[in-house]
């Protein structure tokens, strides 16, 4: 049991964690573009924000499941297969950039005006103002963003499990729903439950420490 019950977690271990890396470089491209292009950014532009604010919500509104069935095409293209772990990687990767996007929006625009106006004032170019205001600024929302897609893609990883993207959900359904075996769900759910917890309390933790040395900088 225990063999099979760690090798599963490597591969839940793995969609989370390349899923998230690609979704995070990804998802900050439109994210940064629908700050600079939103009414109150440096280069508004209604029908940019618009087009792309409706493409986020859409692939936003998709559940996991139905996604992964509809991307099946796109996943073959890509990963020369449509089950598995590495496939997987393809419809977690897409359930991600638009909720990641949406959250780093929202991050980056929470940014003081104050201190943009200031950055203007002083002759500062739109890409150092995104670099070195809105992005610097918003560090800490954005590692608060990054924890939760993590806590996300856990969840997320579970479900591909159901339909042979491998991980703690195939476990948990084929050694535990459909063989009948209490211990292969509760091991399957304690461990899904330890890994979120884990992300919540790292995450916690980076996001105290970036606030308490922002403060101290700030305050000298």
């Amino acid at each position: 049991m225990w063999d099979v019950i760690l090798k599963a977690t490597g591969e839940t271990l793995y969609m989370v964690f390349f899923s998230t890396l690609i979704a995070v470089l990804l998802g900050m491209i439109p994210a940064v573009i629908l700050t600079l292009t939103a009414p109150d950014g440096l280069k508004p532009n209604r029908v940019v924000y618009g087009i792309l604010d409706v493409i986020v919500n859409v692939f936003r509104s998709f559940p996991f499941i139905i996604l992964m069935v509809i991307v099946i095409p796109l996943t073959r293209a890509i990963a020369g297969k449509s089950i598995g772990t590495t496939a997987a990687l393809v419809p977690l990767t897409l359930y991600a950039i638009p909720f990641i996007a949406r959250v780093f929006e929202n991050a980056l625009r929470e940014t003081d005006s104050g201190v943009i106006e200031a950055a203007k004032s002083f002759g500062a170019t739109d890409m150092q103002i995104i670099w070195r205001v809105y992005i610097k600024e918003s560090v800490p929302r954005l590692l608060n963003g990054i924890t939760l897609l993590i806590i996300n893609m856990v969840g997320a990883s579970a479900m591909a499990g159901t339909i042979g993207g491998g991980g703690l959900g195939d476990v948990a359904i084929r050694k535990g729903y459909q063989s009948y075996s209490v211990a292969y769900l509760v091991v399957t759910s304690i461990i899904l439950i330890i890994l979120v917890q884990l992300v919540q309390g790292i995450g916690n933790a980076l996001y105290k420490k970036k606030a308490v040395i922002y403060a101290e900088f700030m305050g000298k």
